[in-house]
């Protein structure tokens, strides 16, 4: 698939035609000629959002389709963290990715003004059920997520020369990351310390910004593949069938595996599903690892790396629920909770510190 550069990003929702979804849905739908155009509902999070109902005067194409662009008052966030263009660009490649994901009609960036646009279908016509904290994965499910995982990171495993996907950024405790991290970890620290074992709450903000970052450049030093990136529940959706599909891109990253691995695991289950489960589904994952035997990670290794992968979830939601309008503070409240007692329950300090010794980070 390539950008449509011709096809304007609409200031407004409302500024969305017939002949605009005509051009869009062009390329998938070339006999389609799009008659009605009604908007259904649009919010403004962390980016723009809106989902449209379309009839065709001629031809077939969608019922339906969900649009994304920036939202104004995040764009410099995530341009500051290397985010804003991700998703756009990599559906722009043309890249067949090996899990369920949203199908794209088009994606543009215009670096001009720091914007992007996707045009996508709406998952919910083919029963998709969109997840949240609220709402935890079953332990079937959260194994097809696993499986999922698996595909995309086999299919990539120590491939980052991939011409496709030069944009796509190493992972690194990037100072953009680390400012918001610093700025808005204390308000969350404040906000669920009612939610925080104690050995969380009396940790000092910068030391555990400091632990993330040093997670971040574990990942960054092993073994490296295409990661989702931002693998939380809340960019989950469940197919009638069980399988588990992911949303939102805008975090892909070249990295280590248990990135996506822990972060999605251990916000996904609640925490009783997760200590019952949770050796038995690395094992899972580990199965369903597509690439020679002798470059899979051991037993041993899969799990100290899952249990130090712990600081990152905690790390970004204490920070998530440090902020305001970004995430609903029930979701933000479920999820510090989830990662805190993860982070005790598997021992994430310790587990972090032997990652470290085993690589050589500094």
């Amino acid at each position: 698939m390539r950008s449509l550069s011709r096809l304007p990003i609409p200031n407004s929702w409302h500024d969305i035609d017939a002949c605009w979804m005509h051009k869009a849905l062009a390329r998938d739908c070339p006999g389609a000629v799009v008659d009605s155009v009604t908007l259904d509902r649009s919010d403004d999070g962390t980016n723009r959002r809106a989902k449209f109902s379309l009839t065709y005067a001629e031809g077939g194409g969608p019922q339906g389709l969900f649009l994304k662009a920036h939202a104004s008052s995040h764009r410099w966030v995530h341009f500051r963290n290397g985010n804003l263009f991700n998703e756009a660009r990599l559906f722009s490649t043309g890249i067949e990715l090996p899990l369920e994901h949203p199908k794209v009609y088009a994606s543009r960036c215009d670096y001009l003004h720091l914007d992007f646009l996707l045009v996508m279908e709406d998952i919910t016509l083919r029963g998709a059920d969109p997840r949240d904290a609220t709402r935890p994965l079953s332990v079937d499910q959260a194994a097809s997520g696993l499986k999922a995982l698996a595909r995309l990171h086999s299919q990539y495993w120590n491939q980052t020369q991939n011409k496709k996907l030069r944009f796509v950024k190493h992972w690194k405790p990037a100072k953009g990351w680390q400012v918001g991290l610093r700025k808005r970890i204390p308000i969350g620290m404040q906000r669920g310390a009612a939610l925080l074992p104690a050995t969380i709450g009396s940790m000092d903000a910068v030391h555990l910004v400091e632990l993330w970052s040093r997670y971040i450049a574990c990942i960054a030093s092993s073994s490296k593949t295409l990661l989702h990136g931002d693998a939380h529940i809340g960019n989950t959706y469940v197919l009638p069938d069980n399988t588990v599909g992911f949303l939102d891109w805008q975090v892909v990253r070249w990295g280590g595996w248990s990135q996506d691995v822990g972060y999605f695991l251990q916000g996904a289950l609640t925490p009783e599903d997760r200590r019952q489960n949770d050796r038995d589904l690395l094992r899972v994952y580990r199965a369903a690892l597509t690439v020679p035997e002798s470059d899979k990670p051991s037993q041993d290794d899969i799990w100290r790396d899952y249990c130090a992968a712990s600081v990152y979830g905690l790390a970004i939601w204490l920070s998530t629920l440090g902020t305001d309008g970004w995430q609903d503070k029930v979701i933000c409240e479920a999820l510090v909770e989830r990662y805190a007692i993860a982070w005790v329950e598997l021992g994430g300090l310790e587990n972090l510190q032997q990652l470290i010794t085993a690589l050589g980070v500094d």
